[in-house]
């Protein structure tokens, strides 16, 4: 849609519509899913929808003969396009749902990221419900009283970032919560603090576990009407009326998941993050944004507060911290020893091996049986992390411990468990379903099989033979429990479904270290700490006999790190190690996936900064292995002050295909979880 600039409405015809008389323009966001497309497109504004057409608004306009989705993003009173403008088809709603400060952050993370703020927009705003729309609006919620935060002030530095909070300047900080703290209620507090100053505040944790939690500590500080839960499982009404409310003023604090670090919530004062290592928080949708890194570009924008919690740390937290841009809130060495459990590992003493010599190749050696009895004994559940879910997940060749595969479509095997004409099932494929009555390994014959990692209900199993008697309770992907009496039982649950005790836990028995910490990942080492930091955060403290087993060797950094209740020295190793090595978030990387062809005419076409170095491509697996054509990825790196200057090449090049209409799709991202 160039042209001249100056372009006027043509004269008044029989039967057509007029302009508006004030800003007759209006420049729209179009829905349409291509880069070379990503821009504000003009269009005239008939007189009958003057008053509807507000800036933000959900608008239907014909783009290239077909009838689109769009939003309002200002009303002008001249247009550069010299051409014939078509007029809004329709105002779908007068709602101003895009709220001015939501499409300036929109823009700022679809640039980041290499994206399309149309793609951004669908994250930020939730698809309307009518009825819940025409409903009057909610009545604003009293601001609060601040509350005292006493245990706040027992952090240091904690009392300095609740009173800048309070007086509104923008305060960073990265938070290590103790051992055992009510880390919700903490949060609430913090929260409350500022909502009592009449502005805003949005919490964002990882899932719906989290969310119930922060919810109700909220919710005794400020009331039911001082806050709102917002989760794609709430349903798209209930949803929507939740969002509305937020949107027209009625609630100034939100707790969600991570779409709601795009909650339009007035004056934002304070933004908040629980957990930033859970990948829960990286959204799977172009632009891939992480909740992390939309709420520091809210709160360098809009001059908030931002809090980045957790009991680990993440390495891009730990950047925060070493270039000044964030204080850290952690408590004295004193208060870690006083509330952390006792934590014990693999071969930390002579001693050990020499009672158990077989300790380091057992799953279960008998420190952690030592650790279970005693907590059994003291009236305490115990929890016991296994880092896969199902019965035996994924098996591998017993002689070569080849990964075992299925013969049709080479996806991997695993038992199913259970029984059929009271005969164990025999393995299946995970991908295609069907059995293998005979496998045979192509590497060495051999027909023999063995579990990779034995899954929680296997471990279920297997615990409930070894201490008869006690209840065994599961938590996992079938089913997630939140919480579990503190009473005598035995908890198996995956990394993240952990329940929480009443009391705390006993003792945590963290198994298969070997298996978090042997995934061919970049995060490995920083995910199993965070895996293992978290559940362990859930035991009593050692003075109350609470007892920490992870089956990892003891020499490793993440055990030692665990040993000493030391988030702060792991994050700096591992940043450390990113920085020598040249990875994320030490510098800024941009993956191309697509085939061979597409990759090769992408990396022809993209205009790279000088500072670039591409890395590959290389081939990510083999061809029909997903049911997918042979794929490659090329890593492409920058220094972190040239990572704008990559996005906005990568986008660009994107742009160009899509113009040429090139038949194989590519797919950019930045800096993504999986690299390696």
């Amino acid at each position: 849609m160039a042209g001249k600039p100056g372009g006027k409405p043509r004269a008044k015809r029989k039967g057509e519509r007029q302009p508006a008389e004030s800003l007759p323009f209006a420049r729209i966001c179009v829905d349409v899913p291509l880069a070379h497309l990503d821009r504000p497109f003009d269009y005239l504004v008939p007189s009958d929808d003057d008053a509807a057409a507000v800036p933000g608004a959900r608008v239907r306009v014909r783009f290239a003969g077909q009838l689109v989705d769009g939003y309002v993003l200002e009303r002008v009173e001249s247009s550069e396009f010299g051409g014939r403008l078509s007029y809004l088809d329709r105002v779908v709603s007068a709602e101003p749902v895009l709220a001015p400060e939501i499409m300036k952050l929109a823009r700022a993370v679809a640039d980041r990221g290499a994206g399309m703020m149309i793609d951004v927009l669908r994250l930020a705003i939730p698809p309307r419900h009518a009825k819940v729309e025409a409903e009057p609006p909610r009545a604003p919620a009293p601001v609060p009283e601040a509350p005292t935060a006493e245990v706040w002030h027992g952090y240091p530095r904690g009392k300095a970032f609740l009173e800048a909070a309070l007086a509104g300047r923008a305060a960073h900080a990265v938070w290590q919560a103790l051992p055992g703290e009510d880390w919700p209620a903490r949060l609430a507090e913090a929260a409350a603090t500022v909502a009592s100053t009449g502005r805003g505040a949005v919490i964002v944790v990882p899932d719906h576990r989290d969310l119930t939690r922060v919810h109700r500590a909220c919710e005794a500080l400020m009331g039911a009407e001082g806050v709102v839960a917002l989760s794609a499982d709430l349903g798209p009404a209930e949803r929507y009326r939740r969002w509305l409310a937020v949107l027209r003023g009625a609630v100034r604090v939100v707790v969600g998941t991570r779409a709601a670090a795009f909650a339009p919530v007035h004056d934002p004062g304070l933004l908040v993050i629980w957990d930033d290592g859970d990948d829960l928080h990286a959204e799977q949708r172009s632009p891939y944004p992480h909740a992390r890194e939309v709420l520091a570009q809210r709160a360098h924008a809009n001059g908030a507060a931002l809090l980045v919690a957790g009991f680990a740390r993440t390495t891009e937290a730990q950047l925060l911290v070493d270039t000044g841009w964030a204080h850290e809130i952690i408590g004295t060495r004193e208060q870690v020893r006083a509330a952390a459990p006792r934590v014990a590992s693999i071969g930390e003493t002579d001693t050990q091996l020499a009672r158990d010599p077989a300790a380091r190749g057992a799953r279960l050696p008998s420190i952690a049986f030592d650790a279970a009895r005693s907590a059994l004994a003291a009236g305490a559940p115990v929890l016991i992390q296994v880092p896969r879910r199902g019965y035996v997940p994924s098996l591998t060749c017993a002689n070569c411990r080849e990964p075992a595969r299925c013969r049709r479509c080479a996806g991997p095997l695993a038992l199913p468990g259970g029984s059929r004409d009271d005969q164990p099932r025999p393995a299946a494929c995970r991908w295609c379903g069907v059995s293998e009555a005979s496998f045979v390994c192509p590497a060495c014959s051999s027909r023999r099989m063995r579990a990779a990692v034995i899954g929680a209900k296997r471990t279920a199993e297997e615990l409930g033979r070894a201490f008869s008697g006690v209840v065994v309770r599961t938590s996992g992907a079938d089913e997630v429990l939140a919480t579990v009496p503190g009473k005598p039982a035995l908890v198996v649950a995956t990394p993240g479904a952990e329940p929480v005790a009443e009391g705390g836990y006993g003792a945590a028995l963290l198994l298969d270290g070997w298996a978090l910490l042997n995934r061919a990942d970049l995060r490995a080492t920083e995910e199993a700490y965070r895996k293992w930091i978290t559940a362990a955060a859930l035991v009593r403290p050692g003075s109350d006999g609470g007892k920490v087993v992870v089956i990892a060797e003891s020499a490793l950094a993440p055990v030692q790190a665990l040993v000493r209740w030391d988030p702060v020295w792991h994050a700096r190793q591992e940043l450390a190690g990113r920085q020598e090595l040249g990875f994320p978030p030490a510098v800024r990387m941009g993956t191309v996936d697509g085939t061979p062809d597409a990759v090769a005419k992408f990396l022809e076409t993209v205009r790279l900064p000088e500072s670039a170095e591409v890395l590959g491509p290389v081939p990510l697996g083999p061809e029909g292995a997903d049911g997918l054509a042979e794929r490659e990825r090329a890593l492409i790196r920058v220094p972190r002050r040239d990572g704008r200057v990559l996005a906005s090449a990568l986008a660009e090049a994107q742009g160009v295909r899509t113009a040429r209409k090139e038949p194989d799709p590519v797919r950019v991202r930045f800096d993504p979880p999986e690299l390696v």
